[in-house]
């Protein structure tokens, strides 16, 4: 028991501490900002204060797309394998159902039938909690087949990344990914069917090197990394400075390499838009 306790005018004990609950607050990635969760939450996990468009996953993502009840998903049961028996730390297949256990899924992509704002469209959703949304040899088989549906039922494919690149535990297979999902794409082109990417944050590496930059439209949220190599890599490369805003979106939109960058809240919208425009029926749009 302590000999002095200091008291406020009121005779009130201030030696004790208010108790905050825990989770009642979140610290911005970016900026570092301390927001209240609630208010974070409801602005999509987009930071108030310096407009930071947070990592989702999958689920979350695909709720704030499809029309309630609309998405149908494609090869469910799609995972990967490990071709090579690789081992690092832990064995791959070890670290796949970790990752499987962790995330809920079954591989850092899901696909699936839907329906944006009451138009008709496959979309595929990339997951950074997966491995880095890393891409092996099952998130380009999904890919794949997620363009196949799209040809088999004449719909656009809408594809949103998230990718820290290729998968290192196999090889030459996940660098393989990049010329098949390509070649995927490349077959909506001749049946004259749309293909729109959305780049969220991050987007790298062979996801970047091949399908990401693909689109038709290319739209990036706010602020999101979009690159092969990072900058650190780059600046000792070329042995220059580079700018303080190189690689984030703002800085691809005003070099030409994207087409849009859309606000979270407005990208449901925005995307059944530019189907109809590109399937030719402005007239709705």
């Amino acid at each position: 028991m302590p000999w002095f306790k200091k008291t406020t005018a009121l005779g009130s004990d201030v030696s004790k501490k208010v108790k905050i609950p825990e989770g009642l607050w979140v610290k911005c990635a970016d900026c570092k900002e301390i927001v209240y969760r609630k208010e974070f939450e409801k602005n999509l996990r987009v930071c108030p204060k310096c407009n930071y468009h947070s990592r989702i996953g999958v689920r979350e993502r695909v709720h704030l797309t499809a029309d309630t009840g609309s998405f149908v998903e494609i090869a469910a049961s799609l995972s990967a394998c490990d071709p090579l028996g690789f081992t690092d730390t832990v064995s791959y297949k070890e670290r796949i159902e970790a990752n499987q256990s962790k995330a809920g899924l079954k591989d850092a992509i899901i696909a699936g039938t839907a329906a944006v704002n009451k138009t008709p469209a496959v979309i595929a959703v990339m997951d950074f909690s997966f491995m880095g949304g890393s891409m092996g040899s099952a998130v380009g088989e999904k890919m794949v087949r997620a363009a196949e549906a799209a040809i088999e039922n004449s719909l656009p494919l809408v594809a949103f990344t998230s990718s820290g690149g290729a998968r290192m535990q196999e090889g030459i297979y996940s660098l393989m990914q990049m010329a098949k999902v390509s070649a995927a794409i490349g077959q909506l082109k001749k049946h004259a069917l749309p293909y729109i990417t959305v780049l969220t944050d991050p987007t790298f590496g062979g996801v970047s090197a091949s399908f990401a930059m693909l689109g038709d439209i290319i739209i990036a949220e706010p602020k999101s990394l979009i690159g092969f190599a990072g900058a650190r890599v780059i600046q000792q490369t070329i042995n220059q400075q580079l700018p303080d805003d190189f690689q984030q979106a703002e800085f691809l939109l005003k070099k030409g390499l994207i087409d849009m960058v859309i606000h979270r809240k407005d990208l449901k919208a925005a995307i059944a838009r530019l189907i109809r425009i590109l399937r030719g029926s402005p007239r709705n749009a």
